[in-house]
């Protein structure tokens, strides 16, 4: 029986919150333990403290993954003597292994941002600041006629031809290739020192470049032909845009009723609200965490209100300036709302499923009297 490997697992989340995102301040990804791990067990957490730790011990979980890193400043030594460094110390001699998705995870595709304005009933969204655009690149493959349907199939399950709410997009062109197998070749067609003519397909289709080395890689293992030809191009076309936060469209409603939606979505008693309390609300600005240095960015998008956490004075004085409400509904109820996405995404990916525990606790915990 395959037992399935931690750096699978990370293959496949690094799919989702593609590293090309990580912000440049930040140190997240695969930070403690063997790729090589089986796992079996996993605990996903928006933290890592002693807490979590006791928790994976206790229900024998090979492997954590957290949205915030554990390791974000360099290390200097690994000792007992603190308690991050004893922690990091007694995970490697658990020998458990430890994965985070930080900023990545807040700019992704369905990451922390959409799921969290998605739960909000906001329409439309697009980032209220953007960091990154993909480039894209255009794959042209020859195929044996024959073969060409199943590549195209290869492609497009391997991420390739997205365009808009559009997959597997290609287009197809009929014609001639010529080639003469050489000394030591394994022809797929023909003999050595032969010219060949083949009937073949062109396929024509677009790659974004998180994609592009997956693409090729599953194209290269289902093509029929010992060598492959194939072409890249970059484009000048734009690709998806990512960035912090999201901001979008409800339907017209006072402040005080969206702040009842606000609570029973997050599932939490109270909210800080800073600014008029009798504004209409039809735009609304997302960011989870700590989104404070996007007010004047939630502001320019013309949002009436900016939903975040961490707010500091000085920070609810310059949106009020603005005439900006700013609500704080907490760093942690903002970002909880990813950690049963990642379970569903995990389990929705993985053939051999692992059993997958949720850990719903702030770190460190607290209660508002």
């Amino acid at each position: 029986m395959k037992r399935l490997k931690a750096i699978e697992i990370i293959k496949l989340l690094d799919q989702w919150a593609s590293p090309y995102l990580i912000d440049k301040w930040d140190n997240t990804g695969f930070q403690i333990g063997d790729p090589k791990k089986e796992v079996s067990k996993i605990l996903i957490s928006l933290d890592l403290d002693r807490k979590v730790f006791t928790k994976a011990v206790n229900e024998n979980a090979q492997m954590i993954i957290t949205h915030h890193p554990l390791i974000f400043k360099p290390l200097s030594k690994i000792t007992k003597l603190s308690y991050k460094e004893k922690l990091i110390y007694d995970l490697i001699k658990e020998d458990i292994v430890v994965y985070n998705a930080h900023t990545n995870l807040d700019l992704a595709i369905g990451g922390v941002n959409d799921v969290l304005a998605n739960i909000l009933g906001i329409k439309n969204t697009k980032p209220i600041k953007t960091i990154y655009e993909e480039s894209l690149f255009k794959l042209v493959v020859f195929v044996p006629r024959d073969y060409a349907h199943s590549i195209r199939k290869v492609l497009g399950e391997a991420g390739a031809g997205w365009i808009g709410n559009y997959s597997h997009c290609t287009y197809n062109i009929e014609g001639t290739g010529t080639f003469m197998p050489l000394e030591g070749t394994n022809p797929f067609i023909g003999e050595a020192y032969v010219m060949e003519e083949v009937e073949e397909t062109r396929i024509e289709t677009i790659v974004e470049e998180k994609s592009i080395n997956h693409v090729i890689e599953e194209m290269i293992k289902h093509h029929p032909y010992e060598e492959v030809a194939y072409d890249i191009y970059p484009l000048k076309n734009k690709g998806r845009t990512y960035g912090y936060g999201r901001v979008g469209e409800v339907k017209e409603i006072s402040l005080l009723n969206f702040l009842n939606i606000i609570k029973e979505a997050l599932k939490i008693e109270n909210v800080i609200v800073y600014g008029d309390q009798n504004k209409t609300v039809r735009k609304v600005a997302v960011c989870g965490g700590s989104g404070s240095s996007f007010i004047y960015d939630a502001y320019a998008k013309e949002a009436d209100i900016f939903i975040t956490g961490d707010v500091k004075y000085h920070d609810a004085q310059y949106a009020n300036e603005l005439g900006l409400i700013l609500i704080d509904a907490g760093h942690y109820h903002t970002e909880k709302v990813i950690l049963p996405v990642i379970k569903e995404y995990l389990e929705d990916n993985i053939v051999d499923k692992p059993e997958i525990i949720v850990y719903g606790e702030s770190s460190p915990p607290y209660v508002v009297y």
